[in-house]
């Protein structure tokens, strides 16, 4: 909805978006390993953790563009697409794991965000798809309700979330996430060896 003019582009970019998702089947077959792992309060403390750290210095780490218009090869967006396979890992962002890849192909941050997103369409799609296939007999006429209010505010929230993120971030960078991500994991791993039980819901 935001992007519909920058989306409807060339079949290149969609080969590119295909190209980008291949490495998903990976994902897939790596599917009861992931749900084992989403039952670990840990993994997702120590992923919080490690990924603020990373956030706050990646602009260091990548050397910036010169321009936007650094060009997005079939290459690249093979590599994206290998590390947004981190994110199957809870506590990982898809996203910052997307534009972090795009950033660590001479992407501008913006330029990241964008094929992010963009990146969100298909993958999003066929994982939800898939767990609609899996899952289609709990959906009843008692709950379809909740399932439409719940997409539909999930809707409005992710349209404000992203026009405010790609102007914030290309303004500020990451580092504000980055210490979030740092608070918040310390804060799961203090109450973890307090010995506070924590589960996933």
């Amino acid at each position: 909805m935001l992007y519909w003019k920058r989306f409807f582009q060339t079949w290149d970019f969609y080969f590119k978006l295909f190209v980008a998702c291949l490495p998903l089947v990976l994902a897939y077959l790596l599917e009861k390993q992931i749900d084992n792992m989403l039952e670990s309060v840990l993994i997702v403390a120590v992923a919080l953790l490690v990924g603020g750290v990373f956030l706050i210095f990646v602009d260091r780490w990548f050397d910036k563009p010169e321009n936007d218009n650094t060009p997005l090869t079939f290459k690249k967006a093979l590599i994206i697409g290998f590390i947004q396979i981190i994110s199957v890992i809870p506590g990982v962002s898809r996203s910052a794991a997307t534009i972090i890849g795009g950033m660590s192909q001479k992407l501008s941050r913006k330029n990241a965000a964008e094929f992010s997103f963009f990146l969100a369409v298909p993958t999003m799609f066929a994982a939800s798809a898939l767990k609609l296939l899996q899952n289609y007999k709990t959906i009843s006429v008692d709950n379809i309700n909740i399932l439409l209010i719940g997409n539909f505010v999930s809707f409005i929230v992710a349209m404000i979330a992203i026009k405010s993120f790609i102007a914030f971030l290309t303004r500020y960078g990451f580092k504000v996430f980055g210490y979030y991500r740092i608070v918040v994991g310390l804060a799961l791993i203090i109450m973890l060896l307090a010995g506070k039980s924590l589960t996933i819901l």
